[in-house]
């Protein structure tokens, strides 16, 4: 057989071999270092046994799937560390992640206590060094290997699987795990780790299966990675929006209320209320919406006619039993079929399109409790949701508008250099999820794809994500803990205008049905609130802050001239306050710099004689004194600009 190498050699054998063997032949240094490989694109087990001509590309760790292997071997070296110290725990599952890997356990919740003595237990069990070895059984005999175990959860698994499945294990001394693997060749090849935090799941993600205890970690090849990651770490708590954005007194929730119902505090509110003014103006000012606002709920009808009843009624909040019941109600998850009637409501022309509307839409999902996070996974939120009825010939440079609307909320809020581009297909061995038509699933989604390779805008793919009436653009972004999550959404819809009986008379006189943008230009307030939080770690550019500026008389004698700074910034329309506590002036700067004020205005006797100011601000330090007039002009234009001063801009 030939094995083709990541540099183009070959290598010919006249016996079947296993990687392990084909990388030594290369080089043992090599061997040592490798995790796994790829097998024409596929990645595979160094055991593996090649038989027939391929291409072989060896993974370190310094390759992606390299370090996943090594995480992978280190879930199971703590499944193995947990059984020792708690054998009535029960297995689950322990995959590796991109910030490390997990294992859950069917057990009681792990103390911090615990977890330190798990991390000991595995440095006994790294030690050790002893190799992991693959075998196979037959089904029923993997199911009674497991069952004698006493390990239910992974019976569980077994009985998924084909009946006629070779069901693969690992053993690690004398610890044996249901896995299909890679994993390193032993377990010293787990040279740095660290166990960073347990929480709750649920058996399969389903909040009706048993509650179980997860145990985070990570590792790396190098102590000087892990040190690196566990620094990244400590920044990604730091700037966590859970707990900063309460610190900082902007939202909290109240556990009688309910989760995923955040209330906003003064502070936050003007924040969101800032967001909302821009983005309105944007919209209707300069890209030509008008505006609509619509119901909360609606009858069920409604959704049967959008399909959504079909497709999305458990993700809804349904209010009444259609079984007794004359009439059923449900809070709105999207806002689509409220402004397709806002449209019908008068016959349109060619001459009308595209009819642009946008709303300020507060919806409602039935997230699960197990999904609940801060403001990024909420059941009440509120979108910049719109929707475009077009002419067909007019969606590309429409689609492509939304887009660049969307690029522009982006590069205002300074995170345009943080998201990734997706497109979101549907899944054709999953027909049931969509409606439409093949064709017409095939020839929108390639419409995307050029305007994204038109526009210049590296994009993956993603089967199975659309939704159920059409494909989308989705702009995602990474939380400070590398979790990815949508912040704007695009959908390409030429199926719904047809159940809801829309049209608009062309040329001849004739009615044609129009196609549906569906879309966001900022998205998510919440989330996008969240965001913003992790990425400027509360330290948010001037025009959003819900106090721009603090007046800080140096003593009482002054109070008279700094109340009269603070009318001259009113007026103007900055939020300012005046600290007239009788405490020293450096008491009062250090607590504006921990309240993350852009500007301090320091006031005296000099300041008061001249009509001065004395600007400390949250970039440059001290800035001088400044005639009170010149400071106004220049922040009135950064806030009038959108201004992102430099020292603002900094990396999550």
């Amino acid at each position: 057989m030939r094995i083709t190498l990541k540099d183009g050699s070959v290598k010919e054998y006249a016996e079947a071999k296993s990687i392990y063997d084909i990388v030594m032949d290369i080089s043992e240094g090599l061997a040592r270092a490798a995790c796994c490989a790829r097998v024409d694109g596929q990645v595979a087990d160094l055991r593996t046994v090649l038989d027939r001509d391929c291409e072989l590309v060896v993974c370190t760790a310094n390759d992606p799937e390299g370090l996943a292997t090594i995480r992978h071997t280190a879930s199971h070296v703590l499944a193995e560390a947990v059984k020792n110290l708690f054998p009535d725990a029960k297995l689950t599952i322990g995959p590796s992640i991109d910030t490390g890997f997990y294992y859950d356990f069917d057990h009681a919740p792990f103390s911090r206590e615990d977890l330190d003595a798990l991390e000991a237990e595995m440095k006994k069990i790294v030690k050790a060094g002893a190799r992991l070895e693959k075998f196979t059984l037959p089904r029923q005999e993997a199911i009674r290997l497991m069952e004698e175990k006493g390990e239910p959860y992974k019976v569980e698994l077994i009985r998924d699987l084909p009946e006629d499945a070779q069901i693969s294990f690992y053993r690690q001394g004398g610890f044996v795990d249901l896995c299909a693997g890679p994993h390193l060749m032993n377990t010293k090849g787990v040279k740095a780790f660290k166990l960073t935090s347990s929480s709750m799941a649920y058996w399969r993600g389903d909040s009706d299966r048993a509650r179980l205890q997860r145990i985070y970690g990570t590792a790396y090849s190098k102590k000087e990675e892990l040190a690196e990651h566990l620094e990244r770490m400590e920044d990604a708590k730091r700037r966590d929006h859970n707990r900063l954005g309460r610190e900082m007194e902007l939202f909290t929730t109240v556990d009688v209320i309910g989760q995923g119902l955040p209330l906003f505090t003064p502070k936050g509110t003007k924040m969101l209320l800032k967001l909302q003014r821009w983005i309105e103006d944007l919209e209707d000012k300069e890209w030509g919406y008008v505006r609509t606002r619509t119901p909360l709920m609606a009858k069920s009808d409604l959704y049967k006619m959008s399909g959504h009843w079909d497709h999305y009624k458990e993700g809804m909040f349904v209010l009444g039993d259609e079984e007794t019941d004359k009439e059923v109600y449900a809070l709105r998850p999207m806002t689509c079929p409220f402004q397709y009637f806002v449209y019908k409501n008068t016959q349109k022309s060619y001459r009308d399109l595209p009819y642009r509307m946008s709303e300020t839409s507060t919806l409602f999902r039935n997230e699960d409790s197990g999904e609940m996070h801060g403001l990024t996974r909420v059941r009440q939120f509120t979108i910049t949701e719109g929707h475009l009825v077009v002419r067909p010939d007019q969606m590309v440079e429409e689609f492509k508008g939304c887009i660049a609307l969307a690029k522009h909320c982006l590069t205002t809020l300074g995170v345009e250099e943080d998201v990734t581009y997706h497109l979101s297909r549907w899944d054709p061995e999953n027909r049931e999820k969509y409606i439409g038509e093949p064709e017409v699933w095939n020839e929108t989604e390639q419409h995307i794809r050029d305007i994204l390779t038109e526009l210049g805008i590296p994009f993956v793919e993603d089967v199975g994500e659309a939704a159920f009436y059409g494909p989308k653009v989705d702009i995602n972004a990474r939380n400070v803990y590398g979790k990815e999550d949508t912040m704007i959404t695009i959908q390409w819809d030429a199926l719904l205008a047809e159940q809801f009986d829309m049209y608009f008379v062309d040329q001849n006189g004739e009615k044609v049905r129009p196609y549906i943008i569906h879309r966001t230009s900022m998205g998510c307030y919440e989330r996008t609130l969240a965001w913003l939080i992790e990425k400027y770690a509360g330290k948010f550019p001037t025009w959003l802050c819900p106090e721009q500026v603090r007046v800080l008389p140096i003593s009482e004698k002054y109070e008279s001239y700094a109340a009269q700074v603070l009318q001259e910034l009113k007026a103007r329309d900055i939020d300012a306050i005046a600290d007239n506590r009788s405490e020293k002036i450096g008491f009062k700067i250090r607590e504006a710099r921990l309240a993350k004020v852009p500007y301090m205005l320091v006031v005296g006797q000099q300041e008061e004689e001249e009509g001065l100011v004395s600007v400390r601000s949250r970039f440059a330090g001290d800035e001088g004194q400044k005639p009170l007039s010149q400071f106004l002009d220049q922040i009135c234009e950064e806030i009038r600009t959108k201004k992102i001063r430099r020292e603002e801009a900094q990396e999550k």
